[in-house]
């Protein structure tokens, strides 16, 4: 597996583009640097049709973008990623960024019980990848694991790479954890964090949103959902039913704690029912 892992694309030009993928990747959450890093890596597949690093970073962005889709948009982006990990593993089962593309689709298809697996696959090759590390723990509390468990993962991420590109995504499962107990206290600087660490991202600010209604400070509560929805560019988090219907959050093991905690304090922030 790790010389699968190692094996480079044939191609140079291509793998020039996967690397200028993966910087625009790597610079933030942002909708137009996911757009950036996909229209590289498609360049690189071109070059190259065969390689599996291409395949797999083109899935895991067009996940992240489906993520935040409308939903025929993101149907669209997952069905892609699908058959681009299929094709990846087929030259290469072992290949730990294929799984880790492939745990990725899957959460957010609310498969978190077939992601963990995918995730547990990466780590059997480099017991260090914070990413599947932190995605396990993730997956786990969306299942009814441990929110101590979570946020020890979350933890060991952040202090095996302090300075990730996907730290912000560290910061924002911690606090969500602490919101979800409703510790909405605790939960506001880890939010504030996540924010400040990657300002383009709109997860945290929909739980800033969430946090700041819940604290009774409507006006910043609204701020955040409005930059939020703005970040999305999609109309796929626009109202309590929608948020209800796409949200990755909404579990049965977390149902309740989603309605009466996430979902009540979005109404405070001024999100509208229907």
């Amino acid at each position: 597996m790790r010389a699968e892992a190692a094996r480079p694309t044939d191609n140079p030009n291509a793998m020039d583009y996967i690397f200028k993928g993966r910087a625009a990747f790597a610079k933030s959450g942002a909708r137009e640097n996911v757009a950036e890093a996909i229209g590289f890596f498609e360049r690189a597949l071109a070059l190259d049709p065969r390689s599996v690093e291409a395949q797999s970073r083109l899935a895991s962005a067009l996940v992240t973008r489906g993520s935040w889709a409308a939903p025929d948009a993101a149907r669209a982006d997952f069905e892609r990623a699908e058959v681009l990990i299929g094709q990846a593993l087929a030259s290469s089962p072992g290949y730990p960024l294929a799984h880790q593309a492939r745990g990725h689709l899957l959460r957010e298809q609310h498969r978190c019980e077939d992601a963990i697996p995918e995730f547990e696959k990466v780590l059997a090759v480099d017991r260090n990848a914070v990413v599947a590390a932190a995605n396990i723990g993730f997956c786990k509390f969306l299942t009814g694991g441990s929110d101590v468990e979570q946020i020890e993962l979350e933890e060991r991420a952040i202090r095996l790479s302090p300075r990730d590109p996907s730290i912000a995504n560290r910061y924002s499962d911690i606090g969500l954890v602490h919101l979800f107990q409703s510790r909405t206290d605790e939960a506001i600087p880890w939010l504030e964090k996540a924010r400040r660490a990657d300002p383009g991202n709109a997860s945290p600010r929909y739980l800033l949103a969430c946090a700041y209604g819940l604290a009774g400070e409507l006006d910043r509560a609204a701020a955040e959902l409005a930059e939020a929805q703005r970040l999305t560019g999609s109309d796929r988090y626009s109202t309590i039913a929608r948020v209800r219907a796409t949200g990755p959050l909404n579990t049965p093991a977390t149902r309740d704690r989603f309605e009466g905690i996430f979902l009540a304090g979005l109404r405070k922030a001024g999100m509208p029912e229907e």
